[in-house]
């Protein structure tokens, strides 16, 4: 392809709206555009560049056995009645009304969609197993649309789903569908840690993700120093370690702490460490008050609170709550008689000569011991784990905090839709059973994006040549005939070594040509200049080298060739 024929608008400067690398190298290199917040727009580059990922993942969804559909993004929204999400997911769908002024939905997913159709149109078990996948778009009204595509409104995934007779054959599928994955992001470029997943609104009893390695990715997770343990921050636990604060002495005392509200000022103001208080968290979980207790030095992960609870629907209660509940302002509520069950990390078992909220405006209660001063309902893992904890499988590690992009993530449903559904099969016996499912995503525009997170340098973009919008960069340095004809004999010649390349025929400045191909990030440049011309000869440099190498003309593409096999 000729540079002057297509349209990559290079920038030289940063938008003022990237956040992080990846984001800055997509608009800087002309991939997309933005519409509005959470909207791009493809342009050529950076449609090869997706075209590529998504023919990756055809290829090992289609080895791995998946039958590929397309399914309807415009849903009605009776299916997801059915299913019962309607609720659960209301904040991120996008609902609109025909002319009937019937409600219909943007899909976010499509498990929903998937699984009324196998109802209808697989009743036997020599139907059966069955995965299906598509890539299509998808539409979430994020509550803040960030990073450029990673977290978009409108987006391209590619969904699987997985129906199979028994448990056994479930988790076939799900290695089936697990092991592509390992291969699609490892064809990709990336290098990805796959860690045990909540399974959040989607349902079922087990999933993984698969975590890009990158210091700007908005998902936390830890990994065990000793074992293969790992885990995102929802999902992730930590081993009991007893509390390590004194047996039980005085009685709780009441000591007035006029306007110390937070952690932060409740520690300076009682000469007590954060790890020494407790965090008292009202909660309402499906409408009614409950109360999480963590050390002032934790984080409460909601997540693992609304597994202990076993609730559907989980929100810190308005101060008004707090206050009927408790008689004390936000900021001043303790476990000491509040008369709403009251669920406590592990870690604060047997912990003692601890600081607490007295139920009153402007106290704290100090000399505070579990459980003889409050009987929470048990003792769970509600914090969130971090660097240091002790590792849950095994007796040695500990565990080191990461940070990461989800760009997959597969789950095992069970039989949460297609109970609900009816998805009903006859076995070999006549008898009737019902389908067990899983499912499987990937997001397609947050993987390119990813590849470029972990991809790059100072100067621009560093493609992974499986995914890369062209192969080589052909920089003709001189506009003159001469030159531009050996520029097309070497564009025809890796045309036939099934090698893309970009060619430059711009009238620009050498030094234009150079910086806009290091933003481009072609993993080969070859430099066509008068001097190497004379002697026969081109410039071949990766683009992940300073190095480069003179080559005689005809020998050009063959070596480009082996650079990339």
């Amino acid at each position: 392809m000729r540079w002057s024929q297509t349209l990559i608008p290079t920038l030289r400067e940063t938008p003022q709206d990237a956040e992080i690398a990846s984001h800055t190298w997509m608009l800087r290199a002309g991939l997309i555009r933005k519409l509005a917040a959470g909207l791009y727009t493809f342009l050529p580059v950076g449609l090869r560049a997706l075209r590529n990922v998504e023919q990756i993942i055809r290829q090992e969804m289609d080895r791995a056995g998946a039958l590929e559909v397309l399914m309807p993004a415009l849903q009605p929204r009776e299916i997801w009645e059915t299913s019962g999400r309607l609720q659960t997911m209301r904040q991120v769908m996008f609902k609109v009304r025909d002319r009937q002024d019937r409600e219909l939905v943007l899909g976010p997913t499509h498990e929903e969609v998937i699984t009324e159709l196998v109802a209808r149109e697989i009743h036997s078990h020599r139907q059966l197993p069955r995965t299906f996948y598509q890539i299509q778009t998808k539409f979430r009204d994020e509550i803040r649309p960030r990073f450029g595509l990673m977290r978009a409104r409108e987006f391209i995934m590619k969904d699987a789903y997985s129906f199979d007779p028994d448990e056994e054959s479930l988790e076939q599928s799900y290695r089936a569908m697990y092991d592509a994955y390992t291969r699609i992001f490892d064809r990709c470029g990336l290098r990805v840690k796959i860690v045990e997943a909540d399974t959040g609104a989607m349902g079922g009893n087990s999933s993984h993700e698969f975590m890009a390695i990158a210091d700007a990715g908005e998902d936390g997770l830890v990994e065990c120093d000793a074992c293969s343990y790992a885990a995102n921050l929802e999902r992730a636990e930590r081993a009991r370690r007893p509390a390590t604060v004194s047996s039980p002495g005085s009685s709780p005392t009441l000591v007035a702490t006029p306007g110390a509200r937070t952690i932060e000022e409740v520690s300076a103001f009682l000469h007590l460490p954060p790890s020494r208080l407790i965090k008292t968290l009202v909660y309402l979980a499906d409408g009614k008050p409950v109360a999480a207790l963590v050390a002032g030095d934790r984080d409460l992960n909601e997540v693992k609170f609304a597994r202990a609870l076993g609730c559907t629907e989980l929100g810190m209660a308005d101060p008004e709550t707090i206050r009927h509940v408790s008689g004390a302002p936000v900021g001043f509520t303790g476990p000491v008689g509040l008369s709403i069950p009251l669920y406590a990390d592990h870690g604060l078992e047997g912990a003692s000569e601890m600081a607490v909220g007295a139920n009153q405006p402007d106290g704290h209660l100090i000399h505070v011991a579990l459980p003889r001063d409050a009987k929470p309902v048990g003792w769970f893992d509600l914090a969130n784990a971090r660097t240091g904890d002790p590792c849950p499988r095994c007796p040695k590690g500990t565990l080191r905090e990461m940070r990461g992009i989800e760009v997959g993530h597969v789950f095992k449903l069970g039989v949460k839709y297609s109970e609900a559904f009816q998805a009903i099969f006859l076995d070999a016996h006549g008898r009737k059973n019902t389908i067990r499912m899983g499912c499987y995503g990937i997001g397609v525009t947050r993987t390119l994006q990813a590849i470029i997170e972990q991809c790059h340098d100072e100067e621009g973009i560093l493609w992974p040549a499986s995914v890369a919008p062209f192969h080589v960069a052909l920089l003709p340095l001189a506009p003159d005939a001469k030159t531009l004809q050996i520029a097309t004999h070497l564009e025809n010649a890796l045309q036939k070594a099934g090698l893309e390349s970009l060619l430059d025929d711009r009238d620009e400045r050498p030094g234009v040509k150079f910086k806009d191909a290091d933003l481009l990030g072609c993993p080969v440049r070859i430099v066509i200049g008068e001097r190497g011309l004379a002697a026969g000869k081109v410039e071949i440099r990766r683009r992940n080298s300073r190095e480069s190498q003179m080559v005689p003309i005809e020998e050009a593409a063959a070596r480009v060739e082996a650079f990339l096999s």
